[in-house]
């Protein structure tokens, strides 16, 4: 098993940045090796509501649902039985001020059999992708303030 956490801060409003995190349909417009999301349940987005994510390397598709869900500041995902990685996610948004806040996202994730050997190379690499992506998240809301780029 590992976890690990990414935190950053972004100047934007809370509830800016909350709101778009919140439709992982967003998720391919700043995180790297997303081809396609789609929400295979209806809206809103609540607990229980699902999204199925293909991942651009090897076409993998992964379903994943929202497991806990803290209106304005946290929700967590869980992918679903196979998996190629069980993961969980959550994202945490925290005002600091009118125009700022505090961004983190915490992954739990765990490799089975054999390719648990590989799990300290995977955190290495996982955690340097989701730095990436969410310096490249705090560029996209920095540019945008308070009006958020949308998915198509």
């Amino acid at each position: 098993m590992f976890t690990l956490t990414v935190t950053t801060r972004i100047p934007a409003s809370a509830e800016a940045v909350f709101d778009y995190l919140v439709d992982f349909s967003n998720n391919k417009e700043w995180q790297s090796g997303i081809d396609s999301i789609e929400w295979t349940s209806p809206p809103p987005i609540q607990v229980g509501s699902t999204y199925r994510q293909k991942m651009t390397y090897k076409g993998v598709v992964t379903l994943y649902e929202v497991t806990a869900l803290r209106p304005g500041s946290a929700i967590t995902v869980k992918s679903q039985p196979g998996a190629a990685i069980p993961t969980t996610v959550t994202r945490t948004v925290q005002k600091l001020d009118a125009s700022n806040c505090r961004v983190s996202v915490d992954v739990v994730g765990e490799l089975k059999g054999l390719r648990r050997i590989t799990t300290p190379l995977l955190r290495r690499t996982v955690r340097r992708s989701i730095e990436a992506d969410y310096k490249r998240l705090k560029l996209q809301m920095e540019a945008a303030g308070d009006d958020p780029p949308r998915s198509p």
